[in-house]
């Protein structure tokens, strides 16, 4: 399918009507009885197709769902229902009705975003081309390059978590990492294999060790070295068994998307340089394989960390607070004006949050309220959890300076946080963000797979901190 947007109605445009429940009766005897026979009743995401005396499709009902008026952010929830049509739109012109208080940015995001596929894997036949033209006219307001943008940020996030570890090991996401660097003019380094030890970097080389692929420290600089500085790191375990502390089959099979805080973080690397923001952009990305051989690391291990501190291993599974230690560590030896990390970091903010919001942890009060502020406006919501300090007694070690995993099973996010705090201190600003990079149901927006959480609720906050000139 092919997908373009007017600038205005075209004389063969037909209409996209926007319902709530209960408004089809109001288009019409003939289009009330083809709503109701058809199963539609205007809820959130439903379309239907009205044929038109030609035979063909005269117009298209887009459930909008009911309104909530208390509800600061279900304006731009609705917006994201026309990604609803990315699949279903008959070829020809069309133009929204009934929607004029949505933002036609978001919804035109939303249609980019919900013809989205994954098919490097899919053979070609002769059943699945459809190069059929549908062009929309969304309404006044478009900003057509900034809806292109921030698509190729979630693209690329989706293609890198949906790529299995055989062809997206730390290999490759180094070279998808250089890839997306020339593309921009940035300068990309790494850190690989036993130099990892040269160059004071313990606990990533411990972590990736037992894999045939050898661990590394990949590191991306973009823009004028006098500009604000903006560190972003992401978690990048290709594939994670969990080590000695193997994890039983039914949790390994999403481990591809371990990776998922670097593809992320890349995704949001990507809308940052494309847009030119004025900033020094670094992105650090420990890209490892928490694999098992003979010289895996172990529980009870002792590992001394980039910054010094040693770091007792209660479970091998949780190995990704340690890659992401050390390039905190690193970052922060330059005191960014803000440092963002972002992992699939634990199951707890999973069975607290669910799978479609992310946790996020600040000390920083303006950057916390601003983040929720923009979540709501461009409907990629998150949500604040506490840096609870008292938890941090959880994490002590009778033999080292701290553990890698709580004594109990409680707060296992806040936890987990705590212990990624410990290695910051001189970075301004510090946020991390504990996401679950993965859809397991399809929405408007996108199928079941790999999925870009809380990236467009940053660049928004980025772009209006740090506006392009």
């Amino acid at each position: 399918m092919t997908l373009d947007f007017l600038p205005a109605r075209s004389d063969t445009s037909r209409p996209i009507l926007g319902l709530r429940p209960g408004e089809a009766k109001e288009q019409g005897e003939a289009v009330a009885a083809w709503a109701k026979a058809s199963g539609f009743d205007g809820g959130a995401g439903e379309v239907c197709l009205v044929p038109g005396s030609d035979g063909g499709v005269a117009k298209v009902l887009l459930g909008l769902g009911k309104m909530d008026e208390s509800d600061a952010g279900s304006a731009s929830r609705a917006a994201l229902l026309a990604g609803s049509l990315a699949r279903k739109l008959p070829a020809g012109d069309w133009h929204l009705e009934g929607m004029s208080d949505l933002d036609p940015s978001l919804s035109g995001l939303a249609l980019k975003l919900g013809g989205y596929r994954f098919s490097r894997y899919k053979t070609p036949n002769g059943s699945d081309g459809d190069e059929a033209s549908r062009r929309v006219h969304l309404g006044d307001g478009l900003d057509l390059a900034r809806v292109e943008t921030i698509e190729r940020g979630v693209t690329l996030a989706r293609d890198l978590i949906n790529t299995p570890v055989n062809d997206m090991g730390p290999d490759e996401l180094e070279a998808a990492i250089r890839t997306l660097g020339e593309s921009h003019g940035a300068s990309v380094s790494s850190i690989v294999g036993d130099a990892l030890l040269e160059k004071n970097f313990p606990m990533i080389h411990a972590v990736g060790r037992a894999s045939a692929t050898a661990p590394r420290l990949v590191d991306l600089a973009w823009g004028p070295e006098d500009a604000p500085k903006i560190t972003l790191v992401g978690k990048g375990v290709c594939f994670d068994t969990g080590g000695l502390d193997i994890k039983p089959p039914s949790n390994m099979l999403l481990m591809k998307k371990d990776m998922g805080g670097a593809a992320n973080v890349l995704g949001l690397a990507s809308m940052i340089m494309d847009a030119k923001l004025p900033i020094r952009l670094r992105v650090l990305i420990p890209a490892v394989e928490n694999s098992i051989s003979a010289n895996a690391f172990r529980p009870s291990d002792i590992l001394t960390s980039r910054k010094g501190k040693t770091v007792e291993i209660g479970n091998t599974d949780a190995e990704g607070r340690l890659v992401l230690a050390d390039a905190l560590a690193l970052g922060d030896e330059e005191a960014p004006e803000l440092m963002i990390d972002m992992a699939t970091l634990t199951g707890a903010a999973r069975v607290a949050l669910g799978p479609d919001l992310p946790a996020f942890f600040t000390d920083d009060e303006a950057f916390a309220s601003g983040l929720a502020e923009t979540g709501s406006k461009v409907a990629d919501p998150i949500w604040r959890l506490p840096l609870w300090k008292p938890y941090n007694s959880d994490l002590a070690s009778k033999v080292a300076d701290t553990n890698n995993v709580s004594t109990g099973g409680f707060g296992g996010a806040i936890t987990a946080a705590l212990f990624l705090q410990g290695f910051v201190e001189k970075a301004k600003s510090w946020g991390h963000f504990d996401i679950y990079g993965w859809r397991p149901k399809a929405s408007p927006i996108g199928p079941v797979g790999g999925e870009a959480m809380a990236i467009r609720t940053l660049f928004e906050h980025l772009s209006t901190r740090y506006p392009a000139k």
